[in-house]
């Protein structure tokens, strides 16, 4: 989910240089503890399927009490694997929010399956559990696809509305895959993200709040008995000598290295997400009366991988800023179904919440280095930039 490649762009103020994303920041702060790791790596030579593997995916599932995570190569590939376990592929319906990164519609396609697009609540945005009813019921209809799994993806680290969407998969006899992408860090009535799906997919590119330096994801389950079979898709679907090819698979594995650095990163990451969270809880305050912040289901708090929000003029605002210094991404200007890639799967009614979002929503800088003079000077921008414009 990720339409920002440049993670340490910054725009001149008068409070400094102020970064989208600061990963130089961050990097000061554990560079030796990542060296250190990385000679370790150097040294036992596993750049494969080495011990910072096991390492990591131990300390998720301890820290998200999910009863296994398995490393993966990507985000992407932490939605094509259960999906492929599951053996979900032609003829089989998927329902995933249009308003999201192009990753999930095309784990969808990459398995044969087929993607419904539902629309979002346009205060939370995400999955609105209302439209997904409203789809399943249409699909069962047509009578052309069998309803299969639903992906809920907890946009920008706000969970999505599991008790809800989870009753609606339990009664249809949907598999739930959160695509929990941004989610990492959030929670859910004192559960984290990991735990409150069945299965659970997460990125780790280098900008989202737990990032590695490359490529790498993981996969989490509520189900201990996915762990083998989830290793072996990863491992192009190889029985535990690595010998014979057992069920189809693909080269999904995650480096050592990228392990061993996302190890130092979680050392961190609670520090990390209480400034997140301290940044966010301001924007929210200072910002509310003239644009519309992202709002969290009952008992949810944001792992705030991202800080979104949308105003009627977002063009002009957007513009404004830059000019003042503040530099701004937007997730997502064009939704899923409006895609060239995707168009074939586009309702005939469109999708109202999803299209409105995106001609309105754009991205503040958000990470645990932002000093409180730069929030300050932010706020004031934002505020100077959208007095009058708020949807």
């Amino acid at each position: 989910m990720n339409s920002v490649v440049n993670l340490s762009i910054a725009g001149k103020s008068s409070v400094g240089d102020i970064a989208f994303i600061d990963l130089k920041a961050q990097q000061k702060r554990i560079r030796p503890a990542i060296e250190k790791r990385l000679q370790n790596v150097l040294d036992h030579g596993r750049y494969i399927a080495g011990p910072e593997i096991t390492e990591l995916e131990e300390k998720l599932a301890e820290r998200t009490g999910a009863a296994t995570v398995t490393a993966c190569a990507s985000g992407t590939a932490a939605l094509i694997i259960p999906l492929l376990a599951r053996g979900i592929g032609p003829g089989d319906a998927v329902f995933a929010p249009a308003f999201t990164y192009n990753a999930t519609a095309n784990a969808i396609l990459l398995v044969g399956a087929t993607p419904v697009f539902v629309d979002i609540d346009p205060n939370t945005f995400n999955m609105s559990p209302a439209d997904l009813e409203h789809r399943i019921a249409a699909v069962r209809a047509e009578g052309k696809l069998q309803p299969r799994a639903v992906i809920p993806v907890d946009l920008f680290g706000s969970p999505a509305d599991y008790p809800a969407i989870s009753a609606i998969a339990e009664r249809e006899g949907l598999f739930m895959l959160s695509d929990g992408a941004q989610g990492f860090g959030g929670e859910l009535d004192g559960k984290e993200v990991g735990a409150l799906a069945p299965a659970t997919a997460t990125s780790f590119f280098p900008g989202k709040a737990l990032g590695a330096y490359g490529d790498a994801g993981a996969i989490f389950s509520c189900n201990a008995l996915d762990k083998e079979r989830w290793a072996s898709i990863r491992w192009h679907g190889t029985d535990e000598a690595r010998k014979e090819s057992v069920r189809v698979g693909f080269n999904g594995r995650m480096d050592s290295f990228q392990a061993a650095v996302l190890l130092e990163k979680l050392a961190i990451f609670d520090d990390e997400r209480a400034a997140r969270r301290r940044v966010a809880a301001e924007y929210d305050a200072r910002l509310s009366g003239v644009a519309k912040p992202q709002t969290h289901i009952a008992g949810a708090q944001s792992g705030c991988a991202y800080y979104s929000l949308r105003v009627a003029n977002r063009d002009q605002v957007v513009a404004k800023l830059k000019a003042r210094g503040v530099p701004t991404a937007i997730y997502y200007a064009t939704p899923l179904h409006l895609m060239p890639a995707f168009s074939d799967y586009a309702p005939a009614s469109g999708l109202p919440h999803t299209e409105q979002a995106a001609a309105e929503i754009f991205a503040l800088p958000m990470h645990p280095y932002l000093t409180p003079d730069q929030v300050d000077y932010i706020c004031e921008a934002v505020i100077e930039a959208a007095s009058g414009t708020a949807s």
